[in-house]
């Protein structure tokens, strides 16, 4: 144990700054031993009248200061009460009693000399000047000034640790390597779902392990992949699995480890990177969010910060493949943010494939809840199944976040395993936010609020294409008053008339103000915002306008060359405000035109809400009766 405790020591500047201060200052305070005595300042006048009265006993001076020792007997005088006791309160008869600065050297060793011839006084010397002051002096203020440039140095250069922890090793890499050496537990094994992510990245993996399998036939290694998907679909968790299956060296880092301060020092960095990664290749490296330094090049850019990003990615791209590259070194990157990177950056030779990696589908959360749930304690009746239903949208990070929010919540009732509901209320907690059952709210508020929420429910009741209802309630959750819960259905395309139904049950809160009191409020604002997002890309993105007609105003690529104003006129500008306002206004007037027509089951539905503050598919059908346009299958979904 003591062996390994002595191997684990580093030592820092900092340790040999303090060990030599602290070597001048023991110097400077015990080179003459160590002294209690308690010396008073004086003058020369003084000591002149001192002397001729016979009670100085010895003087040790230097060129410009003196030293003066009293006879016992004269310290009984009052006058050197002051300087009789040491700093402990003792007699100090040892003395030094009293120091002063002695002027004219010469006249002072004349007056000693001839109080000599006198004998009025024992003896007297002269020292050397001491020159550990001048040197404590001297050096302290450089030592000070190192110290401090150390510091700074550090701070600046990404702080201790890494390859750019060193102030002579700022232009070193920061990536992490995983080898052989290294526990990478995480293996393809612990990714769920993302199936023809996962093929795609393992033929890499087969490629560096058994080369000859396709080089044989004439085959060459890929240069780089792109992971590009939504944040929290696993791109950084593929990466580890890579980590964890390659046989190979694997370089980690961020995009951002590459920016710094100082200039030059990304571009230097990632030289050293390659360099370290062609010395161990075959060997992959993977950038993290590699949109920190692979946003596309400006053309006309001021000299400015832009300029070393710039520097970094030029660096970057030769590397990848320029004169000079070694194609044993493969290069993964994941980004959520491919629109902005250079283009030149994406093309075949440097990043030969684009690996989407999107949201998953029902089955493929099933998967993912299976992985998370494997470390909890669950009850026996949970249906992985059914949470995968019930959480359409969600991205592996947030299914992660469920299971863990579900123990959270199950701990706290005291359970002793998680249950169906310690899941769903996990779900409505991330999507609506925490209950706040101590607001305080008007029973007038809480009427409008019954009102707006039940609007939504029998609008989307009514319609065919609307989302089905799980619950509606009341309680106020996050920032909103109110919620209802949807079971929407995962297409891959959208229809005009399925957008319009959703648009009219979206704005199903506010007619349904209108319609009972003949006024609207500030609560539609998150409905407003949506709805006109929906509308708007209706018009300007999908082209399903018949007015604009088949014309889209949308740059996939982010990198237009003609980015300096609209893609359209101020008379199209004005057509598509005037479209996208017609397109509410009739959606808006359609749910007013439904709650009309059934006014009196709106009321209930309300009154039922304001009592039970949550009510949940069952308690619309004792009202509206079976929804005509559910399928079989879809209301099992919702049960």
């Amino acid at each position: 144990m003591a062996q390994n405790s002595n191997s684990n020591f580093k030592f820092s500047p900092w340790m040999s700054i303090v060990l030599v201060l602290t070597i001048f200052f023991t110097i400077s305070l015990f080179s003459d031993g160590l002294d209690l005595s308690n010396p008073g300042k004086t003058s020369l006048s003084k000591f002149n009248e001192y002397l001729n009265a016979g009670q100085v006993d010895k003087v040790i001076f230097t060129n410009t200061k003196a030293t003066v020792f009293l006879k016992n007997e004269a310290l009984k005088d009052k006058r050197h009460d002051k300087v009789k006791n040491d700093i402990t309160g003792k007699l100090n008869t040892k003395g030094p009693h009293y120091t002063f600065e002695i002027g004219d050297l010469r006249t002072f060793q004349e007056a000693l000399a001839k109080a000599d011839a006198e004998k009025k006084i024992n003896s007297y010397e002269k020292e050397p000047e001491s020159m550990w002051g001048e040197v404590i002096s001297m050096l302290l203020p450089i030592a000070i000034l190192i110290g401090l440039w150390i510091f700074m140095m550090r701070r600046m250069s990404g702080g201790s640790g890494g390859g750019g922890g060193q102030i002579f090793s700022i232009g070193k890499s920061k990536a992490k390597l995983f080898d052989e050496k290294n526990d990478t537990r995480i293996t393809f094994e612990n990714v769920a779902g993302l199936e023809g992510a996962k093929e795609e990245i393992q033929e890499i993996v087969e490629f560096l392990k058994t080369p000859e399998k396709y080089t044989s036939i004439g085959g060459k290694i890929p240069k780089g992949a792109l992971l590009v998907g939504p944040p929290g679909t696993g791109k950084t968790l593929l990466a580890k699995a890579v980590a964890g299956e390659a046989k190979v060296p694997f370089f980690s880092l961020s995009g951002s480890d590459f920016v710094e301060m100082f200039v030059g020092v990304g571009a230097s960095r990632v030289r050293d990177l390659f360099k370290q990664a062609k010395e161990k290749s075959p060997s992959i490296i993977f950038i993290d969010e590699i949109d920190a330094v692979g946003r596309a090049r400006g053309k006309n850019n001021m000299t400015g910060a832009n300029d070393e990003r710039e520097n970094t990615l030029n660096q970057l791209l030769t590397e990848m493949d320029g004169f000079g590259t070694n194609s044993n070194v493969i290069v993964l990157a994941a980004t959520n943010r491919a629109d902005v990177l250079d283009k030149a950056l994406l093309r075949a030779g440097r990043f030969d494939r684009q690996i989407y990696v999107d949201l998953p589908d029902i089955r493929e959360r099933k998967e993912i809840f299976e992985v998370h749930l494997k470390p909890l304690k669950k009850s026996e009746e949970l249906d992985t199944e059914f949470l995968a239903k019930q959480t359409p949208g969600f991205s592996g990070a947030d299914i992660a976040n469920v299971c863990n929010e579900a123990a959270l919540i199950a701990a706290r009732k005291d359970k002793k395993a998680v249950d169906k509901q310690d899941f769903l209320d996990a779900v409505d907690r991330i999507v609506g936010g925490l209950e706040k059952k101590n607001k305080i709210v008007t029973p007038a508020e809480k009427r409008a609020i019954a009102i707006h929420e039940a609007g939504h429910a029998t609008v989307s009741w009514m319609l065919e294409h609307a989302a089905p209802l799980v619950k509606v309630t009341i309680v106020p959750r996050g920032q909103s008053l109110g919620a209802a819960w949807y079971l929407p259905e995962e297409r891959l395309i959208v229809r005009p008339d399925q957008m319009l139904d959703e648009m009219c049950a979206t704005m199903g809160g506010r007619a349904a103000e209108k319609v009972i009191f003949n006024e609207i409020s500030t609560g539609a604002l998150s409905d407003l915002e949506k709805v006109t997002r929906q509308a708007r890309a209706m018009v300007t993105i999908y082209g399903l306008n018949d007015k604009l007609g088949n014309i889209t105003f949308y740059d996939s690529t982010g990198q237009s060359d003609y980015n300096f104003s609209k893609p359209y006129s101020e008379e199209t500008a004005k057509v598509i405000d005037s479209e996208i306002s017609k397109l509410i206004e009739q959606q808006y007037q359609r749910a007013i035109h439904l709650l009309e027509t059934n006014k009196d089951k709106l009321t209930q539905l309300a009154d039922i809400l304001i009592e039970k503050e949550v009510i949940f598919k069952d308690d619309l059908e004792t009202i509206f009766g079976k929804r005509p346009f559910d399928k079989e299958e879809e209301i099992t979904v919702s049960e």
